[in-house]
């Protein structure tokens, strides 16, 4: 097993190091996003065929770091941050990500012919968080890696283009500038992009864009508890059997008691920064994991279609998020 974690750690510290960069640390892309890269680099060498012999570590990464990862993300939020803005917040963002979860999945499916797999993915991370909600989703689901691998790379592209396109829309869409806040934490992928687009427009606007995008995350719970009983129903419905016991993601419940600890106890700062340290790592090492299990034949086989979906749902999100924003908000 130690083969395995050992190569994604080399390839987690690779990812963190190319993050910190400092032409790509102002770029607000996460080192899991490096770190699959590299994965997926390396997963596709000729000396792949060493890559059995760590099979071990990576699914141990894939399963347990992930789960481990996810549930220490819940160290990012407080219930204060979510009641702060009151109830049209949340009535904001569940519209925005039950809206661009079934748009995404029957465009992605019926329209495009798409996998059910990927169509998922790539609308849950456009939805909720980005690679986060990725990673969580695939855990549900048990999709393939090179799904994964291709919804993580629309997110990083679409939110990347909306860190720059957002700052210019502001002075144009006459909204103050908490509420351009509120528009930008609805509608962002990643945190990282959210705070990103945040800080570029003022104070005001980053503190609103942080929370909201907070109470998003949070929503990545119900959601996950969701998928995880209409996809195995349909799953069954679709191999003609009667199985459909409750898929319970238990590691999301792990999150909603880090997000109670972090709200009701007082850890030292140090703690908390290490907790939260760790559970960054973990989450990256997953991701290096998933690349190394990604072939390149696999992602072009499924084509343009992801980068197609993914597009229609960003105009989807500036368009529909700011008509809501400002319909809810205004």
């Amino acid at each position: 097993m130690w083969q395995g974690l050992a190569l994604c750690a080399l390839l987690t510290l690779a990812g963190q190091g190319i993050a910190q960069l400092p032409m790509i640390d102002d770029s607000g892309i996460s080192p899991l996003v490096f770190a699959m890269l590299m994965g997926i680099i390396v997963g596709n060498l000729p000396l792949r065929r060493l890559i059995p012999v760590a099979q071990p570590g990576l699914t141990f990464a894939t399963h347990w770091l992930l789960r481990s990862g996810i549930v220490l993300f819940g160290l990012s939020l407080t219930l204060s941050q979510i009641i702060g803005l009151g109830p049209k917040v949340l009535l904001l963002d569940v519209l925005v990500i039950s809206s661009v979860v079934v748009v995404g999945y029957l465009i992605g499916t019926r329209l495009l012919g798409m996998d059910r797999e990927t169509t998922l993915l790539t609308s849950a991370g456009s939805a909720i968080c980005g690679a986060a909600a990725i990673l969580a989703t695939e855990s549900t689901i048990r999709s393939r890696p090179a799904a994964t691998s291709m919804a993580v790379a629309t997110v990083v592209l679409f939110g990347s283009l909306a860190m720059l396109i957002y700052p210019l829309m502001y002075h144009s869409l006459g909204m103050s500038e908490g509420q351009f806040g509120i528009y930008i934490g609805a509608t962002i992928h990643e945190v990282a992009q959210v705070v990103a687009a945040g800080d570029a427009v003022g104070p005001t606007a980053l503190a609103n864009a942080v929370i909201v995008k907070m109470v998003r995350v949070m929503l990545l719970v119900p959601f996950l508890l969701i998928v995880g009983q209409w996809w195995l129903r349909d799953s069954r419905h679709q191999s003609n059997t009667g199985d459909t016991r409750l898929v319970i993601p238990w590691f999301a419940l792990g999150f909603i008691a880090m997000v109670g600890v972090n709200s009701l106890v007082s850890m030292p700062a140090a703690l908390h920064a290490s907790l939260q340290l760790v559970g960054q790592l973990a989450l990256t090492m997953a991701m290096a994991a998933l690349g190394l299990g990604t072939r390149i034949e696999r992602l072009r086989a499924l084509g343009f279609k992801p980068f197609l979906l993914a597009l229609i749902l960003f105009a989807l999100l500036i368009l529909g998020g700011g008509l809501a924003s400002w319909w809810l908000m205004g």
